[in-house]
């Protein structure tokens, strides 16, 4: 034990408050921290994850189906972002042509269509896991075209 003394019950109280205070901040930042790194790992995670449809006639022709019919509206016939509905938008799409884009991993692009980003509605309920797949062959299609 310290020996520590103070000079009255309210200087005991405040140094008591003011550690305690540290303390909760210590433990918010680390708790935000935790949650970053956990976000971050799980990032890295889905960005590696393969695609495990291999990109045959039968997969892009799959692709091309879905992508004509929840796609283009918004990200147009070449993946330019210059759909007939992306004006209404008030955000431009995704340039799918765009050479950023197309680095990205096959994970970090099914990922995107899973969760969406507003307008962009998620896909994880509406398409089957194949079917977002095969999105993503006929995208990779697109950017050789």
């Amino acid at each position: 034990m310290s020996d520590v003394r103070y000079r009255s019950r309210s200087e005991a109280s405040r140094t008591f408050s003011q550690c305690r205070g540290r303390s909760l901040l210590f433990v918010k930042l680390l708790g935000i921290l935790i949650a970053l790194l956990g976000s971050v790992l799980i990032t890295v995670s889905r960005a590696r994850k393969k695609n495990p449809v291999a990109a045959s006639e039968s997969s892009l022709a799959t692709g091309q189906k879905i992508y004509v019919k929840r796609c283009v509206a918004c990200h147009g016939k070449t993946g330019n972002g210059d759909g007939p509905d992306a004006a209404d938008l008030g955000i431009h799409p995704a340039k799918l042509s765009d050479p950023v884009i197309r680095q990205e991993t096959d994970g970090e692009l099914f990922w995107k269509i899973t969760v969406g980003k507003k307008p962009m509605p998620n896909y994880g309920t509406r398409l089957s896991p194949t079917d977002r797949w095969n999105v993503i062959n006929y995208l990779r299609s697109l950017a050789r075209r």
